[in-house]
């Protein structure tokens, strides 16, 4: 379960950041401005990833052994393509979101139809796993594709559009468009379990239905993580104003965050393991963050609840003081961190 929760974040995030864009063009009131953001924005993010979050996950300079194409990365050539269907009018980027969302499942049955020579774009657009240029080459470890998640933006896009209505008519509409959403994945999902076989491992039923495939997020896995995040926003804008405002901080500066995050959680684990186990074995990041843990080695639950809440504590005083920096002082570099 606690890994289910964890499932949100990419999801709500990639939908909201299009909501963004939409809200950014309004501010805006120019389409080419709004683009020319979304490009350079993207492409800072592609190279973010494949510098400063790369070395953050793994501490380490040796990029023969492992280059991921993670969340930011996948964020990144998001947005530029974003920027293309931003001159289309809001209904047709929706629609387009949509069918993406809904038709990727096709993409492994067309890819083949290409040829050898193609199929490691495909990696990068759907089918994942690691991507080799030349022989003895780096590889790169495709973790997040293209699709879905261009459509997810493109669909949070069109959200927008909801957001901007009136106070009464835009919680209505968003309560029905997440409820809806959420209720189709119970059915869907409750349905496919009970159709399908029974696994070997005895996972519960309920689980089964949570456990669905993230890697590419199939549209189940995105109804599950959108619909419950969506009907949940008419009571965040009512939320109790300290714990708004703290919240608050933390979205005001998102990039930020996550560019501390990462470095942060991994100097914690590393002390976390030299306290408890008098050693740290920092070469199981080499790789991350695919790490494996030998069980008698992993956390309980508590104590990585306690880690979560010490991490987020500590990064709330620097972000904090980001959010004023940039109140305070908007320059042009600060629109893109």
């Amino acid at each position: 379960m606690t890994r289910c929760v964890t499932h949100f974040c990419a999801p709500v995030f990639v939908f909201l950041a299009g909501t963004a864009a939409f809200l950014h063009l309004r501010k805006l009131g120019d389409t080419g401005a709004l683009a020319r953001y979304l490009v350079v924005r993207g492409l800072m993010l592609v190279v973010l990833e494949l510098t400063v979050i790369r070395t953050a996950w793994t501490f380490n300079f040796d990029y023969s052994g492992l280059i991921l194409a993670g969340v930011i990365w996948m964020l990144g050539w998001c947005m530029v393509m974003l920027a293309a269907l931003i001159w289309l009018p809001t209904w047709v980027v929706g629609v387009a979101g949509f069918v993406i969302v809904v038709a990727q499942g096709l993409l492994p049955a067309i890819a083949p139809a290409t040829g050898e020579s193609t199929q490691w774009a495909w990696q990068f657009l759907y089918l994942g796993g690691d991507v080799r240029f030349g022989e003895d080459g780096p590889a790169i470890t495709v973790l997040y594709t293209i699709v879905p998640w261009i459509g997810v933006m493109a669909l949070g896009y069109a959200f927008g559009a909801i957001v901007v209505l009136e106070g009464a008519a835009r919680h209505r509409l968003v309560l029905r468009v997440g409820l809806a959403a959420t209720a189709l994945f119970l059915i869907a999902g409750s349905v496919t379990v009970l159709a399908g076989q029974a696994p070997d491992d005895g996972m519960p039923a309920l689980l089964r239905v949570l456990n669905q495939r993230k890697y590419p997020a199939s549209p189940l896995f995105l109804l599950m993580t959108l619909g419950p995040s969506i009907a949940v926003l008419p009571l965040a804008e009512r939320a109790w104003k300290p714990i708004a405002d703290v919240l608050a901080v933390f979205g005001r500066v998102p990039l930020f965050y996550y560019l501390l995050h990462i470095p942060l959680i991994h100097a914690t684990a590393l002390l976390v393991w030299f306290l408890r186990d008098g050693v740290v074995n920092a070469e199981r990041f080499d790789a991350a963050p695919f790490v494996s843990i030998p069980p008698p080695a992993q956390w309980g639950l508590p104590l990585l609840y306690l880690v979560f809440a010490v991490v987020v504590a500590l990064l709330y005083v620097p972000c904090r003081w980001y959010a004023g920096r940039k109140a305070r002082h908007p320059d042009w570099w600060t629109r893109y961190l």
